[in-house]
Parts: structure tokens; C-alpha cells; sequence
């Protein structure tokens, strides 16, 4: 949601800068379209236990009506169930497009979230420095201790054998 304020952390308070917040949200639900809600639900059974389920059941009956368990009449595929392999390998196929449609969404949620943080990010060093100066503060002093702190937590991190990304 997009918000304005004004003024010094007022809402409304005329005189002040306009802020302009963007919330990840909003910004995801203004690339969401129906096809992508459809494949999300999809992917959303289709990794519940429900699922494993239904299909179990569904496997058990096709296999007992077509080895005749029910009688003769019951068959419409009999073994080696050629009818059963090609309906769920067209729904493997179906459901692994929409496993990937929802990976890529999410890849997108992803990169919204970097974007939004890396402006978050620049917000805050922007009103580091300019409070940082009005307090006489010297940014490239500071900048320094950072880098000195930066450079010993990536060793620290090599040391110990994790990656300091």
C-alpha cells in the first residue's frame, strides 16, 4: 500500500517531504492475475497429504475394479492399465508446469523483496548521514570503522568455514 506523509513522522501535517512507502504486498497483488491464483491453489493441494490421499484411493480402486474385483463388468482397463499410466502422466505433466509456474512467482516475489529492502536499505544510509552530520559526525570516519568491521566478520566467517554471503 502506497501511503503518503507528511511533515516531520506526521501524517498529514502540511510544509513536510511526501514519503512514499511501498509495501510488498501491494506490489505482488498488482502482478497477480487469475491464472496465476489458479496455479498457486493448484500447487498448494497438490503438496498436501489430502492429495497423497485421494490419489491412493483413487490408484486402489482403478487397480481392484480393472483386476475384476467387482466383476467383470467393472473392467474398462485391464492390466496393464494403459489408460491409468497416460492420465497420470499427463497430470505429472500438468502439475510439474505448475510447480514451475508457482517457483517463478515466487522468484519474483523474491526479487520484489530484494528491491524493496535495497530501498529501504539506501533510505536508512541517506538518514544515517545526513543525522550523522548534524551531529558533526564525520561519514567517512564511520564508513572506515564499518569497512574495518566488514573485512573481520568475512574472516571470522572463512574461518569458520560458512560463506560470508
Amino acid at each position: 500500500m502506497s501511503g503518503a506523509a507528511s511533515g516531520p513522522g506526521r501524517p498529514g501535517r502540511p510544509g513536510g517531504p511526501a514519503l512514499r512507502l511501498l509495501r510488498e504486498q501491494d506490489v505482488l497483488a498488482q502482478l497477480r492475475g487469475t491464472e496465476d491464483k489458479i496455479a498457486d491453489a493448484i500447487t498448494a493441494f497438490a503438496g498436501t497429504m489430502l492429495f497423497v490421499y485421494l490419489h491412493g484411493l483413487w490408484f486402489t480402486v482403478w487397480i481392484l475394479c480393472n483386476e475384476g474385483a467387482f466383476g467383470q463388468e467393472a473392467v474398462w482397463d485391464p492390466f496393464p492399465f494403459g489408460l491409468l499410466t497416460m492420465i497420470v502422466s499427463l497430470e505429472a505433466i500438468f502439475l510439474s508446469t505448475f510447480v514451475m509456474v508457482s517457483q517463478n512467482r515466487q522468484a519474483a516475489r523474491e526479487n520484489v523483496r530484494a528491491d524493496l529492502d535495497f530501498e529501504t536499505n539506501v533510505r536508512s544510509e541517506v538518514w544515517s548521514i545526513h543525522m550523522g552530520r548534524a551531529l558533526g559526525v564525520d561519514p567517512g570516519e564511520v564508513e572506515r570503522s564499518v569497512q574495518e568491521l566488514l573485512a573481520e566478520n568475512r574472516a571470522r566467517m572463512k574461518g569458520s568455514g560458512r560463506s560470508p554471503e
